[in-house]
């Protein structure tokens, strides 16, 4: 029986995959209509349909939107109880890195057998990685951490993933007596501004179930996100010249600020964690005669998420009063559904996710991601799609660091699913 684990030479090699992938720009552009948002996506797309061709994905591709696809065959004997009969299995990563703050000309920092203590960036003094804050760095000594220099994003988030999808690719090939079903590989543009699946061809990618690798803590395993949907208020004033506007001017800025300053402060992303609900008015843009506000609406159910949007419609109706002439409109733009709503029809696709974690040692945490992946819409596209960790912390900041280790744990835990379901498909 083949041992699923990574050895040194794996490990160093998912190391140098990772600090390559990092160092090349893929911030995604939140403010851009085209597909991808930004065109320097495609710059580790291309690296990465090159290298799997290189590890035996003769079909690997980069398609027109950036995404890159590639099949590994199943290889199991005609004889085995199980050939013919194991799904094919897809692992999902995305490679654009969050758009808000600084992305690149990222510089890694690599501190080998961590010590323990605060971790100092040494591109800017002020940025200090701190045990108080991290509370997941004690459990990491005698790790091989990597951080930026405290000027850039890392992007673990999502390229400790896409390292280890590539090294679970590399292992197979490197192992031939392991047996697995077919294995589906997509990487995928704009998942951090909501755009992951615009143009994923589920038919096309042929996996009847995938898993993402996008999460954080080692054994996390995700399988419900928030119900999310986008509302836009727009607010029609009225523009006079300021020194003769009294019981003439409405003010679209003001009422604007009016209505950010009515959320209930118990509603808001910063007052409120785990299972709870939020607004969050996250752009405000305009001038006097016109202004728009947008705010994110999230929560676990359809049930809150209209409660959360009636509240806001009720601040606005009340700001409405309160500015005589003012015409305001609410547009609510969905963005995600619940994946759990789905995986519940389907329940095997989690119970191997944690039984996988299991046989690697550890307790798997099952968690809801308050936010979303692209395996929220790929569930509802009728591919069901749970999320794996990857490892990064204190994502989308300049503090983001990840541990070498559980990123290796995270490919382990790969393996044990393709294992695990040749098992299940012998019974």
């Amino acid at each position: 029986m083949t041992v699923l684990h990574l050895d040194t030479n794996d490990r160093r090699e998912l190391l140098a995959r990772f600090l390559r992938y990092v160092q090349i720009d893929t911030q995604s552009d939140e403010a851009s209509t085209a597909s991808p948002s930004s065109e320097k996506q495609k710059d580790l797309g291309r690296v990465l349909a090159e290298e799997l061709v290189a590890l035996g994905c003769a079909d690997a591709r980069m398609d027109e939107w950036g995404y890159v696809w590639a099949w590994v065959p199943g290889n199991l004997p005609a004889d085995h109880p199980a050939s013919g009969k194991v799904p094919a299995i897809g692992l999902i990563a995305h490679v654009d890195t969050y758009h808000a703050t600084p992305g690149g000309g990222v510089k890694p920092q690599v501190i080998e057998a961590y010590q323990g203590g605060d971790i100092e960036l040494p591109g800017d003094a002020r940025q200090v990685i701190r045990v108080q804050d991290n509370p997941n760095l004690p459990q990491c000594i005698n790790h091989t951490l990597v951080t930026s220099d405290g000027t850039t994003l890392l992007g673990a988030d999502d390229k400790a993933g896409i390292a280890e999808i590539m090294t679970v690719v590399a292992w197979l090939q490197k192992h031939p007596e392991f047996v697995h079903g077919p294995v589906r590989v997509a990487f995928t543009t704009d998942e951090e501004v909501g755009r992951g699946t615009e143009h994923f061809d589920v038919a096309a990618f042929g996996a009847r179930y995938a898993y993402t690798l996008d999460g954080s803590d080692l054994g996390e395993i995700e399988d419900a996100t928030f119900c999310a949907d986008t509302a836009i208020v727009t607010l029609a004033g009225y523009d006079v010249h300021p020194g003769y506007a009294k019981g003439k001017m409405i003010n679209a800025v003001r009422c604007a600020a009016a209505i950010v300053e009515r959320l209930p402060g118990g509603f808001l992303p910063e007052t409120t964690e785990a299972m709870e609900p939020y607004l969050h008015p996250f752009d405000i843009k305009g001038e006097v005669s016109k202004a728009t506000l947008r705010l994110l609406v999230r929560a676990f159910s359809e049930t809150e998420l209209v409660a959360r949007e009636d509240s806001l419609r009720a601040v606005v109706a009340e700001v409405e009063a309160l500015f005589p002439g003012l015409r305001a409109t609410v547009e609510i733009r969905e963005s995600y559904r619940n994946m759990a709503l789905k995986i519940a029809e389907e329940p095997q696709v989690l119970e191997v996710a944690l039984e996988a974690v299991r046989r690697l040692g550890v307790e798997p945490l099952r968690k809801a991601i308050r936010g979303g992946t692209d395996g929220a819409r790929l569930s509802f596209m009728g591919l069901l799609t749970p999320n794996i960790w990857a490892g990064g912390q204190a994502f989308h900041s300049v503090q983001e660091w990840v541990s070498l280790e559980w990123m290796a744990r995270a490919s382990e835990c790969c393996l044990h699913i393709l294992d695990l379901w040749v098992e299940r498909s012998a019974k």
